[in-house]
């Protein structure tokens, strides 16, 4: 039944001349590499709090759903049913396996997060984020990327680490002093996590004497997005105890540092896929990337922001 689905989706795309395709496939790509932006931004300008638990939410999710994924080892819809024609070039761009849907489990948590931190402000916007977590799991149906339940689980684990992190956060928010331990145990879990992937086994299955899928190449996105599990409890630690900024505050010198902030966090993530692949290879090079991205928003341009709020307070001092 969920092929019949993807079919169908696949007959309405090519009776439309696939119309809406472009924006199903900027909904995706929007996702995973613009929408983890906004809760960087939030975190260095607005509220450093909410910042924080949608990002570590975020880190969580996408933690949780590779280990998922890559023990469920499912194939592609297109693996499985010669006849589901993605759109475009869906079938370069989506790597992996299939389930559960990782563009999904981006959005998730993201806009899930916006959602639930925006809600004794603006309810209207946390609706609407929360229609923008159904309509990203929608474009991967519609792409003919994921099936329905792909989309579904992805969307219980974005809900499922929302709630986890959302208690996590309470909790430590009355007993900040246990923070260095979530911290570490963060770490370990991520440690334990990257060393499941790396060494259980995987299925080899072969077509005309040829390896189907290739383990190594579906590992590479979990390690991408384990890494986000690893460094972060790392990087929070520096910047809890070295560095300690306050977010520069929605005003128009906060929003233009902000801004120019995300400059670098978009060029890492984006930019330097291929030289990190060509440095580190496919999997370290994820790692690698992930954790600059990590270190980037949480530690490096938290610094600078202390040193630019001490640089501009120096005069009113004096």
């Amino acid at each position: 039944m969920d092929i019949d689905y993807l079919l169908f989706l696949q007959d309405f795309r090519n009776g439309t001349q696939d119309f809406l395709t472009p924006l199903m496939e900027f909904l995706s790509d929007f996702a995973v590499n613009y929408l983890f932006l906004l809760p960087v931004f939030i975190y260095w300008v607005v509220n450093k709090r909410n910042g924080l638990y949608i990002l570590t939410s975020f880190y969580f999710c996408r933690a949780i759903n590779a280990v998922v994924k890559l023990t469920a080892c499912v194939y592609r819809p297109w693996i499985r049913d010669a006849r589901v024609l993605p759109a475009g070039d869906s079938i370069s761009s989506a790597t992996g396996y299939s389930f559960p849907s990782g563009h999904t489990v981006s959005g998730g948590p993201l806009y899930g997060g916006l959602a639930v931190t925006a809600w004794s402000k603006s309810k209207i916007l946390s609706v609407f984020c929360g229609v923008m977590v159904l309509l990203t799991g929608f474009s991967r149906n519609y792409l003919g990327v994921h099936t329905p339940q792909d989309v579904a689980v992805a969307i219980c684990e974005s809900v499922l680490g929302l709630i986890i992190m959302y208690k996590i956060f309470q909790y430590l928010g009355a007993h900040p002093e246990k923070e260095n331990l979530f911290l570490l145990l963060s770490f370990l879990l991520g440690v334990g996590l990257l060393a499941y992937i790396t060494f259980k086994p995987y299925p080899m299955d072969y077509v005309d004497g040829s390896l189907l899928v290739d383990p190594q190449k579906m590992m590479i996105d979990g390690y991408g997005d384990i890494a986000l599990l690893m460094v972060f409890p790392i990087a929070r630690f520096i910047e809890r105890k070295w560095i300690r900024f306050e977010p520069m505050g929605l005003n128009a010198k906060g929003v233009i540092i902000g801004l120019v902030g995300l400059v670098p966090a978009w060029a890492i993530k984006v930019l330097l896929k291929a030289p990190l692949t060509a440095l580190l290879g496919g999997q370290w090079g994820k790692f690698a990337r992930s954790a600059l991205v990590v270190l980037y928003c949480i530690t490096l341009f938290p610094a600078l922001i202390k040193l630019l709020q001490r640089w501009t307070a120096k005069p009113q001092a004096e």
